[in-house]
């Protein structure tokens, strides 16, 4: 797993999931609380994450919320998105441009 950016804007790629979710948990925690205004969570490298790893972007966005910001995903891969709608996290968390996915095909 890889985070890059400032504390406006962070790109996450890889893995998010157990092993490496003390280190995420930290990087956001240092931009949620040293920035100002929204913090844009760009997830368009990341692979894959697990229930740990959107544990910690629940809590980046309860800690963010606290600080008086708000946390917003950005390109949100496509199972990702599933995820997000199945646990109905869509309507909690602020994701740019909203959940687009595509109906499934009737079989």
């Amino acid at each position: 797993m890889h985070i890059r950016g400032d504390h406006a804007e962070l790109v996450v790629g890889g893995r998010l999931d157990v092993r490496s979710a003390a280190d995420a948990r930290t990087a956001l925690h240092s931009a949620v609380d040293h920035g100002v205004g929204d913090l844009v969570l760009d997830l368009s490298e990341l692979d894959s994450w697990d229930a740990t790893g959107l544990g910690v972007i629940m809590g980046a966005h309860r800690r963010a919320g606290r600080c008086g910001r708000r946390l917003v995903l950005r390109g949100v891969p496509p199972q990702m998105q599933r995820l997000l709608v199945a646990t109905r996290l869509h309507r909690i968390l602020a994701i740019e441009g909203g959940i687009g996915l595509e109906p499934l095909p009737r079989v």
